[in-house]
Order: C-alpha cells, then structure tokens, then sequence
C-alpha cells in the first residue's frame, strides 16, 4: 500500500501507463486567485505588446538586436561596450528570481512566466470559449470527426495561429525594432522575403508550443523545475495541501451530510478530486510538491469553492511550507534567504553605480597592429592609430575632436578634422599622434587623449606610445 501511494514519483502526470501523451484537460478555474491572477497578467501582457513601441528619449523602450549587437533596456541603449552591465542585470536576474523561489517556490512560474500566461490567459480561455469546459472538451476529444468537431477544431486553430502570428510580429520588434518592422509591413512582405520567411518560422514555434506542447514546457523542457529540488526547503512558502488537516487519522473520506468526520477520525478532504480536474498540469496537490506544479493557485481556489460548499474551513489548499503545516511554525526570514538578499543589494548598487558612471561616448584608440613608430625633423617621434568612438545617446555629438592630455603634442586626423557622430551610430578612422622625443619619458609612454565636442570634453582615453629605447 505504501508503495502505491508512492507510485506517481516514478513519472510526470502527464504520461499514461502506456508510455504516451496523457493529454490534461483542466477545468475552467475561477475564485479570488484567479481574479488577481488576471490583472497581472493583463498587465503584463499589456506591457510586453507595448513594450517595442514606446520610446523613451528616441530609444524603443526595450530591444535585444542580437544580429546588430544593439540593446535597448528601459530606455537605456547598450553596445557590446557594456556587456559587462548585461551581464550583471541577467546574474541580478537570476538571483532574484533564487530568493523568491526559496522563499516563495516557484510562483515566478505561476504568475508572471509568459508560458503560463499566454497558456493560461490566452490560449486555455480562447479553447474554453470553442470547445466547452473540461467535460465537454473530453466528450469532444473522444466523439468521432464529424461536422462538428472539425468546425471546432478548424477555428481553434486558425484562432491560435492568428494568435501565434501576432506573438511572433511583436517577438519579432524586439529583436530587429518596432520602426523597421513597421517599415517592412508598409514595403509588403514581398519585398522581405527573408524577414517574412523567419516571422513564418516563428509563427510555427509558438503554434507548436501552445497547440501541442503545451503544458509539456514547464514539465520537460524548462529547468526552472528542477532547480526547485535544489532551492526548496521545508522552510518555503509554496502551494501546499495541509495534509494534517485533511488526511486526519484515518484519511480521506467522500462528504456524507450531518456527519461528524473528527468524530470518526477523517480529515477534512472529501476526495471530490476537484484539485486534480482543475490543475493545468494534471497532478494531484495532495502528494506533495511537484516538479510538475508551476504554482498557479487553481487548486486553492477550487478547495476553497468546495469547503465552502460543505461548510468545512478554508485553506486546506493554501501558500504555507511544510514547517507550518507539521510544526505550525511560522514563515522567518532565515540566514539563507539574507545571504541571497545581501549578495542581491551588493549587485544591485553595484549595477546602479555602473549606470552613473557610464559615459555617453565610449572611446577606443588603439595603434595600429604591426606598425613601428616614425622618426621625423626635429626629433618628432610619430605613432599612427585606429580609433572607434560610440554614441550611445539619442543625439548627435558634433564638432568631435581629440586633443593631448598628458603630453605636449598633436594629433592628426586622416581626410578630415572636426567630424560628428550620429546618434546611436559609430564613427572609425585613423590619426596620427606626434611627440617630440625629448618629452618622452621611455619607450612606451602612457597616453592620456581627450575627446571634445566643440570645447566640451566629454571622455578621456589612454593609449600606448611606441618610441625609441632612452638611454637617460
């Protein structure tokens, strides 16, 4: 008997015994979870949509042009130059979302994961809405293909391509920018066959994904689910059945009216199963915490319904870890959790300081490989240079020019002086920097170059001067 109860950690709920698709068909949720579930979800995904066509000082709002190396966050443009930020703000990321998890488990998942919520909100309601709720959905599946279950079927998924189709346009802003998108659909997709090619790609992706693979994402192929076996304890706030309440001495047992159920030592569980129909992942809450369970909150409010129903207590399904439920101990915040909130404060101020201290203009001036100095009249040591200089604002910078800081010198710019640097753009080119070899303190002298626009000085760089070995 024991090792019958234990039988469903040997797969994941959505396999039958057989070894294929065991395909979940959840009832249609409602209650006060679900409420407030939809209004962050709605919000989100009113932010996402929004998010490539809202600009911020010109800048799209968000951007992550790979194939251009341009990245635009909350307004801010980044260049390969500030991968170090990136880099930073994803591990700040990945923190963030280890110390909720360990405090809270896996709620990131159930409540702002774009999977569950284009899932969820999106996909489940619009198959609510054609197919029926979960009885209906199940005659569907099983009756044969007649008139009605292709006209069914063939809405469905012409809805959810539209759908997929919508969802790769706006994936699609983020990577190349809302502007060109908007450009390319105004030239027509003949014009951008390639574009049109990836979008179609795409398209496909996210089709497969919400028609088929479906709840399979959050199970299988996110690892998300298994880091929660190594950031849980029992010390974390997770959906959890409360089965000291609702197993009692003697278990489970179906509602009888007028019956004392403490009298006869059963729990408050009634074993109507309303908890399994309703989760989006087909498992049962009251064996534990799952991989499978992505936190959604379906089954509290399901128990919820039913306890009233029976005038029993709520919260037999609720958010409390296992210390409370065995122990009645109370949520604190223990070492572990301040050891991930200092390590995150630490990076936090460390990425705002960077913010601060990130320049406008990125400047590199490096010599040019395998190039000797020249010895000129006058004793006049020449090094010629690359330069790249970034603007990473949404202006222009005008009038740029480059003067010596650290040495009595000049430098020369090949074709031309004075030149300007678009807006979010790059200029490059080659000048020469000249020494007097008397001013020079050895064979490689440190230079510090400034970088003006107009009579501005707007960044400093250094760059290395080759000269002859002094022999003072």
């Amino acid at each position: 008997m024991a090792q019958d109860s234990e039988n469903f950690r040997d797969s994941i709920g959505t396999i039958s015994e057989e070894g294929k698709r065991a395909w979940v068909f959840p009832k249609k949720p409602s209650g006060r979870f679900w409420k407030y579930r939809k209004y962050v979800s709605y919000f989100l995904l009113a932010f996402m949509f929004a998010s490539p066509f809202v600009k911020i000082n010109g800048n799209q709002f968000l951007m992550f042009n790979v194939l251009e190396r341009r990245f635009n966050i909350f307004g801010f443009p980044f260049w390969p130059q500030d991968f170090h930020l990136f880099v930073i703000s994803m591990i700040i990321g990945v923190i963030f979302i280890a110390l909720f998890t360990v405090a809270f488990g896996r709620i990131f998942c159930g409540w702002m994961c774009p999977q569950t919520i284009f899932m969820e909100m999106v996909f489940r309601r619009i198959e609510f809405w054609i197919d029926g709720d979960r009885g209906a959905q199940i005659r569907l599946d099983r009756q044969p293909w007649n008139a009605e279950k292709i006209r069914k079927r063939l809405v469905k998924w012409t809805v959810f391509f539209i759908i997929s189709f919508l969802i790769a346009n706006v994936f699609l802003a983020f990577l190349i920018g809302s502007d060109r998108l908007i450009q390319y659909i105004a030239d027509g997709p003949l014009q951008h066959l390639s574009t049109l090619i990836s979008l179609l790609i795409f398209t496909a992706v996210f089709y497969f994904v919400f028609a088929w693979f479906r709840e399979q994402v959050c199970i299988i192929a996110c690892p998300y689910g298994r880091m929660q076996g190594v950031l849980l304890d029992n010390k974390s706030i997770v959906v959890a059945y409360d089965h000291k309440r609702g197993e009692g001495e003697k278990g489970r047992k179906k509602f009888r009216k007028n019956e004392d159920r403490q009298a006869l030592g059963h729990g408050d569980c009634i074993d109507c199963f309303q908890c399994v129909n309703v989760c989006p992942t087909g498992i049962d809450i009251r064996n534990g915490t799952q991989l499978e369970c992505v936190n959604c909150t379906a089954c509290i409010d399901e128990c919820d319904t039913i306890m009233e129903k029976v005038n029993l207590p709520k919260g037999l399904i609720r958010y409390a870890s296992e210390a409370e439920i065995v122990k009645k101990e109370k949520f604190r915040f223990t070492p572990r959790l301040k050891g991930y909130t200092a390590v995150l404060t630490i990076l936090t101020g460390v990425f705002i300081g960077m913010l601060f201290l990130r320049n406008d203009l990125e400047a590199n001036i490096l010599r040019l490989p395998g190039q000797l100095y020249e010895h000129k009249e006058g004793n006049i040591i020449s090094n010629v240079y690359t330069y790249k200089l970034v603007n990473k604002t949404a202006r222009d910078i005008n009038d740029v020019s480059f003067k010596l800081l650290s040495h009595n010198g000049t430098i020369e710019l090949v074709r031309h002086e004075n030149f300007m640097v678009g807006a979010q753009d790059l200029a490059e080119g080659t000048l020469f920097i000249e020494i007097n070899n008397a001013a020079l303190d050895g064979d490689k002298d440190k230079l510090k170059i400034g970088v003006y626009s107009g009579d501005q000085l707007i960044e400093t760089t250094t760059a290395r001067f080759l000269a002859p070995r002094s022999y003072k």
